[in-house]
């Protein structure tokens, strides 16, 4: 049976908010979860299972409440981060007995049968997890992998429904079908594959895919629970709010999440050096929340693993030390988010001046996000608010002055970074 039925003090597995449906809620307490996430794709694959469950710790102590895992997603290693295989790690995760396990292309797997070792440790992952209140999102395949059983075949059949029976029943999941999807399944597969997952799992998990491109999202469908995309821009903002129109259109409301816009001092052939930077990606964070989205980010890997110092790996297998910071940040954000009712609230940019951002319950709550300091003047509803500025990069609360409608102009910020808002009406 779910977990949930057996240790009452488990909030269960996450749902869409019935009320407001951009938003997630736990099935078991009702509480509001909020979106905070990070990929640690071949978590998995340290031998030592200490180092699963203390990495799985320490994400959860950053306030990073989902991580990304792959379950069959298999890549060598030409990412040019400095994280090696060796005796201690592999990025090559084997579902299915294999004949030659460590060859990338050629393993000559038996998908007739399965290598329970990697199962079993994948759930104790997943129990650990639990005990957290960490969301896994089980990724069941990538397009790096470029072995996999034939698509729509028994043996992929198989391997898909084995997944969903024996790791449903954990109740901190999500059920991704694929790492850049359109690259190696099309829309029509996904389409059948997400349909099938929905009537095998008795419990009826969040379910989504992760193409490279948004319109390759299956939105409509009822299997479909929350958008789960890749997009590398500087213009998340603007991103964020065109995938709520897309989504509107379809007359269905689910949450839009983009898991998969940078990784933190990763720069691709596309990227200039410093897009990746912890700053921002922080601040493109803030870009997205301040939209009514939710994000998932990968932290550096330049700590190393097999690699001096030999105490990182991050976005890749989710093991850090001190000296990685940038989701202190990202704390921050969970902070300021979750001091107010932010699931009642929308994106209501047109109240604000200087292309600032706003998300507002109008009337009662103003978030409003300045990326560079200064002021800014708002739209209120009638009434007099509690106002409070509030330092992203520290975490700093400023009081300020109460605010009265209609009209309101904040004092100058302390300093030219980016600071938040709140106000909130007095009652």
């Amino acid at each position: 049976m779910l977990d949930l039925l057996s240790n009452n003090h488990r909030r269960g597995p996450i749902r869409v908010d019935p009320a407001y449906p951009w938003h997630f809620i736990w099935e078991g307490t009702g509480e509001h979860y909020f979106f905070n996430g990070t990929t640690a794709y071949w978590l998995t694959g340290w031998k030592e299972e200490r180092i699963i469950r203390t990495s799985i710790d320490r994400l959860h102590r950053l306030k990073v409440n989902r991580i990304r895992v792959t379950l069959a997603g298999r890549s060598n290693l030409y990412f040019g981060e400095p994280v090696m295989t060796a005796a201690n790690y592999s990025n090559l995760p084997t579902v299915w007995p294999a004949q030659n396990p460590n060859d990338f292309t050629h393993p000559d797997f038996d998908y007739t049968r399965f290598y329970l070792p990697l199962w079993q440790k994948f759930e104790r992952m997943l129990r650990h997890a639990r005990e957290e209140d960490v969301i896994i999102s089980v990724v069941l395949d990538m397009n790096d992998n470029k072995v996999h059983p034939a698509p729509a075949s028994d043996d992929e059949w198989r391997f898909i429904r084995y997944a969903v029976a024996r790791l449903s029943a954990f109740s901190n999941i999500t059920w991704d079908l694929g790492d850049d999807m359109e690259g190696y399944r099309d829309d029509q597969w996904v389409h059948n594959t997400g349909t099938l997952i929905e009537q095998w799992d008795p419990y009826h998990h969040l379910a989504t895919s992760h193409p490279v491109k948004i319109i390759h999202q299956d939105r409509a469908s009822d299997w479909f629970g929350f958008t789960s995309y890749q997009d590398w821009s500087r213009t998340q903002h603007a991103l964020m709010l065109e995938s709520r129109e897309l989504q509107k259109k379809t007359g269905r409301i689910i949450p839009q999440t983009n898991e998969e816009y940078g990784y933190e001092d990763h720069y691709p052939t596309w990227a200039a050096p410093g897009s990746d930077s912890a700053d921002v990606l922080r601040r493109t964070a803030w870009d997205i929340y301040v939209a009514g989205g939710y994000q998932t980010a990968g932290e550096t890997c330049r700590r190393g693993t097999n690699i001096a110092p030999d105490t990182g790996g991050g976005w890749m297998n989710g093991r850090g030390d001190n000296t990685m910071t940038m989701f202190l940040g990202y704390g921050h954000i969970v902070d300021f988010f979750t001091s107010f009712e932010w699931w009642k609230t929308e994106p209501h940019d047109e109240l604000v001046d200087n292309g600032r951002y706003c998300l507002a319950n109008l009337g009662k709550t103003y978030a409003i996000y300045l990326p560079q300091g200064g002021k800014v003047t708002v739209k209120l509803e009638r009434g007099v608010y509690t106002a409070e500025c509030f330092c992203a990069l520290t975490g700093e609360r400023i009081a300020l002055p109460s605010a009265n409608a209609p009209l309101w102009t904040s004092p100058e910020a302390p300093d030219k970074s980016d600071w938040a808002l709140l106000l909130q009406r007095k009652d």
